[in-house]
């Protein structure tokens, strides 16, 4: 009687981009390696050498690679240059997870509807960096009660502008240091970005059945 051959599980091919700690980037490691995600991270790309995103990858045995800006080089030329790095791992999706950059449309075209962004604000609030200090002086300053996180799709030039995946409110409390307001936002951050990415992997068409030859 023929043995057949064990079925091989097909997992979805994420690229995540840091520009620092990496610890979004941590979060979707974990759940890659626990199966809360059916996907692998197939490579982490940081434009800072002393990005420690780049050691979390190594540690969990992905690709590392630095490829930073040079002064001389156009942006727009760079982010052609990074987009062709990217896509030779054929990416169902590309993370920014911490990514300090706006990508370019020279970046943007060769994904389109698979770049999606972390950001540590309410959709059309603190666009841009440094958005829980911001977040936080604005509450001392009487502005603000409530801040938040949200994930969404990248499809232009836009800085934190695209369309909203998932948004969550993080409440500021009178007792809140910018130390414990930072906390509870990077717990959020963290647990939405892995349901979103799961979502956008569940709704996806394009998962192909594998079988062990």
């Amino acid at each position: 009687m023929e043995k057949k051959s064990p079925e091989l599980t097909y997992h979805a091919r994420l690229v995540v981009l840091v520009s620092g700690n990496g610890s979004n980037l941590q979060a979707i490691l974990d759940a890659c390696a626990s199966d809360n995600l059916n996907a692998r991270v197939q490579a982490v790309f940081s434009n800072r050498e002393a990005a420690f995103g780049l050691e979390r990858a190594r540690l969990a045995g992905a690709p590392a690679v630095c490829l930073p800006k040079p002064k001389e080089q156009d942006r727009r030329a760079y982010d052609a240059y990074l987009a062709q790095q990217v896509a030779s791992y054929k990416p169902d999706l590309v993370v920014l997870a911490g990514w300090m950059r706006v990508l370019s449309s020279e970046f943007l075209i060769c994904f389109p509807n698979r770049v999606v962004n972390l950001h540590p604000a309410l959709p059309g609030t603190f666009p841009g960096t440094h958005a829980i200090e911001r977040a936080y002086q604005a509450y001392k300053d009487g502005q603000i009660t409530e801040t938040g996180v949200m994930v969404h799709l990248v499809p232009d030039e836009g800085v934190d502008s695209g369309p909203v995946l998932a948004s969550e409110v993080v409440p500021i409390y009178p007792q809140d240091s910018l130390e414990s307001l930072e906390t509870r936002i990077h717990t959020v951050e963290h647990r939405l970005l892995i349901e979103v990415i799961r979502k956008l992997l569940d709704a996806s068409s394009q998962k192909p059945e594998v079988s062990g030859q």
